[in-house]
């Protein structure tokens, strides 16, 4: 490629009034070098997504785009959720920009490999994944509870980066691919690799949160985790029809052998054994029950079509 890339970087926000000065103080900074290198040209910008935030996030945003040039804001009209935030700004600059990247606003993701991420654009690739080399900086709880999800998904038949999130270069035709993945139940880690294109990752050290706290506690992380699985596998119904298959042939040999028991008169009163049969059975049932609706309200969702986002404003200096 001989011209320099028209890069957008879209960070999504959700009540990040604390960290956003130090963030577009950094992303600016690397813009300016990216520009000198000729890697980017003058209309790459940086993107900011306010989700509906209740505090000054949108404000700041706003202020930041009338001062800089290279900086624009999107609003929400309410709180869509990081996923449908993040793909509501891909889906707005996808027709501006050469390419992409997506990145959080906490200042955790090392932004200092994004030089490297456009190389490798220019080298061919349309889909760069930004993994993390370890996780020093999380707790054991949460380190052992995220290797053992991306271990699941896996053994569910996900194709899933390990160790990746939402930090990403895409290309545009990238961009135009996904746009035409038409569900509601987002979970971009695994709708991403489905494009196909040709792939690449780029390696960092996670940093520790500039500000702020996190906007995934632990209630949100279990969610996402099973919004990920239900997602994109079937499994966990295969599972439990295995399962109550399984049951059933048991069921069958106890039956006859509680009536073999029962001519040979060696039965005796069994209300504790029958008790816990009958709990276990029941919590089975529930638990099936539970899984296949939440299938079926994912359903539910697509089948209604309703916009996974709505942008009540747009700000840059074209205004």
């Amino acid at each position: 490629m001989d011209k320099s890339v028209n890069l957008y970087v879209v960070v999504p926000c959700y009540n990040e009034e604390a960290v956003l000065g130090e963030t577009s103080k950094r992303m600016l900074e690397l813009f300016d070098k990216m520009k000198s290198d000729r890697l980017i040209d003058d209309k790459s910008r940086i993107v900011f997504v306010d989700d509906g935030s209740k505090d000054k996030t949108w404000s700041i945003i706003d202020t930041l785009a009338k001062e800089h040039v290279e900086i624009a804001g999107v609003k929400l009209a309410r709180n869509a959720g990081h996923q449908n935030a993040l793909l509501g700004g891909l889906m707005t600059v996808k027709n501006d920009c050469d390419c992409a990247v997506s990145i959080d606003a906490d200042l955790q993701d090392d932004i200092n490999v994004i030089p490297e991420m456009v190389k490798n654009y220019i080298d061919g690739y349309d889909v760069v994944y930004g993994v993390r080399n370890k996780r020093d900086t999380d707790t054991v709880f949460k380190r052992t509870t995220a290797v053992g999800f991306y271990k699941l998904m896996q053994i569910m038949g996900v194709n899933i980066v390990f160790n990746h999130a939402d930090y990403r270069l895409m290309s545009r035709r990238a961009l135009d691919a996904l746009a035409d993945f038409p569900e509601r139940n987002l979970f971009l880690r695994g709708m991403v690799p489905l494009v196909g294109y040709r792939s690449t990752s780029v390696y960092y050290d996670r940093n520790e949160r500039f500000a702020g706290e996190s906007k995934y506690p632990l209630k949100k992380m279990l969610s996402f985790a099973f919004d990920g699985i239900t997602s994109f596998s079937i499994s966990p119904i295969r599972i439990i029809s295995t399962f109550g298959a399984a049951v059933c042939v048991i069921s069958v040999i106890m039956a006859v052998y509680a009536l073999v028991e029962k001519l040979l008169g060696n039965t005796d009163s069994g209300w504790a054994s029958l008790m816990m049969s009958i709990w276990f059975i029941g919590g089975v049932q529930l638990l099936s029950v539970g899984l296949i609706g939440e299938y079926i309200g994912k359903l539910y969702k697509e089948v209604k079509r309703r916009p996974r986002y709505i942008i009540e404003a747009y700000v840059n200096e074209r205004e």
